[in-house]
């Protein structure tokens, strides 16, 4: 306590000093205003730095007060503007409800907690099947379009891959010349190839991505731990996208010439934001429009071949977006009622795009279903 009193008496020396030498200089001529400028600079200087020395001593002080209770800190007071004294108030009506904890300031002894850790706190990321998961994009879309929900897995624990297709994203190949599925889905299938034995991940599918991951489980089935389908084809056996997808705007590319079926699907980009993004930020928006690619025509027409054996025997999650106007909820339930799948979520507020709209609840259902446990 000796050293807190001399850090209060310090100040008021040093100040009478300061008023001394002012006065002396205020003697010359025309100096008057000058000096009364610098009085008060310096008096602020002075003002700031003793309340710097008064928090300092009280947090010492509050220090010193928690070992001497063994740790354990007391709650603070309300500040004034939020007290209800009992002269006004009188006494505390019936069924009244308490005032939220947040409406006070946040205290030192406060915990400091990320958005990941509110959602991540409880999970155990050595329990769970697989902590990996493979985000598969949609069509016309790419790797890219998974960055928020990358990152938010990656701060809370998990290993996140996001794959460029072939002809997609940063993948250097030329759109009209991918002529089967196999061929647009290589880039995933040989990463799921070079998965280590005994190793699994959690399949992500968008959009046409929800028919690419189906043809994964018919190959890896072994590989796979969970499915899940984000605003995404779920197909049935014998079914194309394009069975799904006929009714999208959309424009032809016919780089084999008119005469010949068209090579890829443009999405009308001046629809782009009603059809997708209609409730996604604006910076979303436009790193899309300047991203997307043409999606590859072939892939979307071919018929899947789906067996319970293999594709049945993945467990499969469903995510439905109720804001969609690229597939609308009639559409998505028509999807889960023709092929259900183990478990159903639906992102409200949601458009096409959840990873755009609604990043954190999305990540925050992808966690979830990453801890559901076999049946």
């Amino acid at each position: 306590m000796g050293n807190l009193c001399t850090c209060f008496a310090r100040k008021p020396v040093k100040k009478r000093l300061l008023t001394k030498r002012l006065q002396n200089q205020q003697s010359g001529p025309n100096s008057s205003n000058r000096w009364a400028r610098v009085r008060s600079s310096r008096k602020e200087q002075l003002d700031d730095t003793l309340i710097q020395e008064q928090a300092l001593a009280a947090a010492i002080l509050f220090r010193q007060h928690q070992q001497q209770n063994g740790g354990v800190s007391l709650p603070f007071d309300r500040s004034a503007s939020l007290r209800y004294p009992n002269s006004c108030s009188g006494s505390k009506k019936a069924g009244q409800l308490p005032r939220s904890s947040s409406s006070r300031a946040r205290s030192l002894t406060d915990p400091l907690l990320q958005p990941h850790q509110l959602v991540n706190e409880d999970v155990k990321l050595d329990t769970l099947e697989t902590n990996h998961f493979v985000l598969v994009h949609g069509g016309g879309f790419g790797a890219w379009c998974w960055y928020k929900t990358i990152a938010l897995l990656e701060e809370g624990g998990f290993k996140a891959t996001a794959v460029d297709l072939t002809g997609s994203g940063i993948h250097l190949f030329d759109t009209n010349g991918i002529t089967s599925l196999s061929q647009y889905m290589k880039p995933l299938t040989d990463f799921l190839e070079k998965l280590s034995e005994g190793e699994k991940v959690i399949l992500v599918g968008h959009d046409f991505g929800g028919a690419c991951i189906s043809y994964a489980m018919e190959l890896f089935p072994f590989k796979i731990a969970k499915a899940v389908f984000v605003a995404a084809a779920m197909l049935t056996n014998g079914q194309s996208t394009f069975d799904i997808f006929a009714k999208q705007a959309q424009i032809f590319l016919y780089a084999n010439g008119n005469d010949h079926p068209p090579t890829a699907i443009d999405l009308n980009k001046s629809l782009l934001r009603d059809l997708l993004f209609n409730q996604s930020p604006s910076k979303d928006v436009a790193l899309a429009s300047v991203s997307m690619r043409p999606i590859p025509f072939a892939p979307v027409l071919e018929k899947l071949s789906l067996s319970d054996l293999k594709y049945g025997s993945v467990r499969r999650f469903y995510i439905e977006t109720p804001e969609d106007n690229a597939m609308p909820m009639v559409l998505q339930e028509s999807m889960i009622n023709s092929s259900p799948p183990e478990k159903v979520f639906r992102l409200k507020g949601a458009d096409h795009s959840p990873f755009f709209s609604k990043p954190q609840a999305l990540h925050k259902l992808l966690v979830e279903i990453s801890k559901i446990s076999s049946p």
